[in-house]
């Protein structure tokens, strides 16, 4: 074997086989979009399941995201991390408040599924990069450029719109988008990796869902449990919930943020189908309005992530 120093081009850095990065974006790419498609239809496994109620669905989805997740730290190594997490107050009183938001938005998603208000669900997962501008520029003093400004403009228009095609205030939308935002925002200040954040953050309510659990049994019986195919749907909610949030961590680490952020928009896209074309739910004019609104706004949103992303590039400026 040829030793480094007695090979004249040994001094020139070899630059990655293209083949190594072509597979791993294509990796990264894989995981991302399986991840969206998972969230996509996961209403689908909500509404098979709506019998057992939303309040027990979010119970049994907390207690089964923790066995996964805690399987999962086992084989990876993470408990030190987590061990970290726990003995540390400052970061545990986010964690806590974050789960508190993390499952609020489980109920109200769970619930929107079960009363047959996925449209509007998926309205609010549309708005939601919209949000986080909106947060970014109330609490962090962010300054938003001309065509961010416009496109914010669009989805307030989208927004008084869609209130009008349901007859009142998108409550759920806005309190999708809102809580998930704030969870988003809240999260970052944890600096918990996402497969121990989640653990931890359902570690912390997870006594709060075995309790609910247990007293569904003793007030109502074995109910769902006795029906092996809901048990075992009840169960699949675990892997259900973990399973894209680890494929996601994967992609992310793999992409660009301006890749991750046109992908964030398939998820809500299906569920908006499933909405139609599965359950059944009426798209009446004004809404289907706002929803054109809406795509308006993300379309003119992601142009100039992508124009700020290319001037950063030729700039000279590592991308995000």
């Amino acid at each position: 074997m040829t030793l480094p120093e007695q090979n004249p081009q040994a001094a020139i850095p070899a630059a990655a086989p293209p083949t190594t990065e072509t597979g791993e974006l294509r990796k990264g790419v894989i995981a991302a979009l399986s991840a969206y498609l998972l969230w996509g239809f996961l209403p689908i496994l909500f509404r098979l399941l709506e019998q057992a109620g939303s309040v027990l669905i979010v119970a049994e989805r907390t207690v089964w995201s923790l066995v996964l997740l805690a399987i999962v730290l086992m084989f990876s190594g993470g408990f030190a991390e987590v061990n970290s997490l726990l003995t540390n107050w400052r970061r545990m009183r986010i964690i806590a408040l974050s789960a508190i938001l993390l499952v609020s938005n489980w109920l109200l998603y769970v619930w929107a599924v079960e009363t047959g208000q996925l449209l509007e669900a998926s309205f609010g997962y549309f708005i939601n990069p919209l949000v986080n501008v909106a947060i970014g520029m109330i609490f962090l003093g962010e300054r938003q450029n001309c065509l961010q400004t416009i496109a914010i403009a669009i989805a307030c228009i989208a927004i008084l719109i869609q209130a009008a095609g349901l007859g009142n205030i998108p409550y759920i939308a806005l309190g999708l988008a809102f809580s998930f935002g704030f969870y988003g925002f809240i999260r970052k200040t944890a600096q918990a990796g996402p497969a121990t954040g989640l653990f931890a953050e359902t570690a912390f309510v997870a006594p709060f869902a075995m309790g609910y659990v247990l007293y569904d049994l003793l007030a109502n019986g074995p109910g769902v449990h006795a029906d092996p195919g809901q048990l075992l749907l009840l169960m699949l909610t675990g892997p259900a919930t973990a399973v894209p949030l680890l494929l996601f961590a994967y992609g992310v680490r793999r992409l660009r943020l301006t890749t991750i952020g046109m992908f964030q928009y398939l998820a809500p896209s299906i569920q908006f189908l499933v909405a139609i074309l599965m359950f059944g739910e009426e798209l009446n004019a004004l809404r289907l309005l706002s929803f054109a609104l809406i795509w308006l706004s993300l379309a003119v949103f992601s142009y100039d992530s992508f124009r700020q992303h290319r001037t950063r590039v030729q700039a000279g400026v590592p991308a995000a």
